[in-house]
């Protein structure tokens, strides 16, 4: 990990990121600016914690120097103060710790949410819905944008599966942890003598990937179209409109029906199917890594049951941290921010107990 010392190399970048983006040419070059704004906003945090670090540091050297005064008050009000002062760069030094852990090469992109329905019928499907609202919700209030990619609905109003685009500020960094199964326990309509009913569904968070990054050659592809289908509507079963996407060399299937344009829901599901493919290729990377690191970041594996959402009590509980909240109400109108926070205390707190 790198030294505090060597933070003085990271505060110069800064201040030479600072300089360039007062440049008014840079406006002809915008990818170069995106580049110096997405950079600026990474070390920004950083510097303003060494920062703070150089100030208190220096008040505590000048403090333990009014220690070797002659004044009885003064050199008791320099030991309040300097107990005050190892204290606040004690909290720093932890802060600057986890700002310098190794950053997920991922964490500042967006992301494409798919949510499955799994075992439990039609109370699985219901529950697709309703945590992607809770997510919508929950990423409406951060600002992000979400775009629906994809959706099969059933009649009931439940979803077999629901997949969406969310672009934002380091929406893949804030959510990534919650991959896996999400089980959802309470009594359906239809109970007539009031049995609680257990079902799951499946959530994957998949970074997105550009064309750059996961190129897919016309070759690789097996592309098919047919006539979308769904509980009605205008256009619904009377064009070819909708695309399924075989990726040979991998087997990956993506369907998109949800456009009236063949040619949209190609683009669609092309989105998809790259993201699977990143999201493939970085599991197969973490199976390369040690042991050690993949218990660092977590497994995300989507057959982990993560979390489960016991509506009589009001109560949810991720199993991973241990951690009950009875706010369920709270969180599935998108409060969740206190179980993301919880989560991210938890494997940062792991990280700097492997380094």
């Amino acid at each position: 990990m790198m030294q505090f010392h060597q933070l003085e190399g990271v505060e110069n970048r800064f201040c030479e990121i600072e300089k360039q983006l007062l440049d008014e040419n840079l406006a002809k070059n915008p990818l170069k600016l995106k580049k110096l704004y997405q950079e600026h906003a990474n070390l920004v945090e950083i510097v303003q914690e060494y920062r703070n670090y150089k100030r208190l540091t220096s008040e505590l050297e000048v403090h333990q120097e009014w220690l070797k005064e002659k004044d009885l008050e003064l050199v008791a009000l320099a030991r309040e103060e300097i107990k005050r002062l190892e204290i606040d760069l004690e909290t720093i030094k932890k802060k600057l710790q986890i700002l310098l852990l190794p950053k997920d090469p991922y964490d500042d992109r967006n992301i494409l949410l798919e949510i499955r329905a799994g075992t439990g019928g039609e109370e699985a499907a219901l529950f697709v819905g309703e945590l992607f609202e809770m997510y919508r919700r929950f990423g409406e209030r951060q600002g992000w944008k979400i775009k629906l990619l994809s959706t099969h609905s059933i009649g009931i109003g439940g979803f077999k599966e629901i997949i969406a685009e969310i672009q934002g500020h380091q929406v893949y960094s804030r959510l990534k942890w919650e991959g896996g199964v999400h089980r959802v326990q309470r009594v359906p309509q239809t109970e007539a003598q009031g049995r609680i009913h257990t079902s799951a569904v499946t959530v994957a968070i998949l970074p997105q990937a550009s064309e750059v990054e996961v190129n897919i050659q016309p070759r690789e592809l097996r592309v098919e179209v047919f006539r979308s289908g769904g509980c009605g509507g205008q256009s619904v079963n009377t064009t070819d409109s909708a695309v399924r996407l075989t990726h040979i060399p991998t087997g990956i299937v993506v369907s998109c029906q949800d456009e009236r344009s063949q040619h949209k829901n190609k683009d669609k599901a092309l989105k998809i199917l790259r993201s699977r493919l990143l999201e493939k290729r970085k599991e197969e990377q973490m199976k390369l890594e040690s042991s050690t690191r993949k218990s660092m970041v977590g497994t995300g594996d989507r057959s982990e049951r993560i979390r489960t959402y016991n509506f009589p009590q009001g109560r949810c509980t991720d199993h991973r941290i241990g951690l009950t909240l009875y706010q369920l109400p709270e969180m599935m109108q998108g409060e969740i921010e206190p179980v993301l926070d919880a989560l991210l205390t938890h494997f940062q707190a792991k990280a700097l107990s492997e380094l």
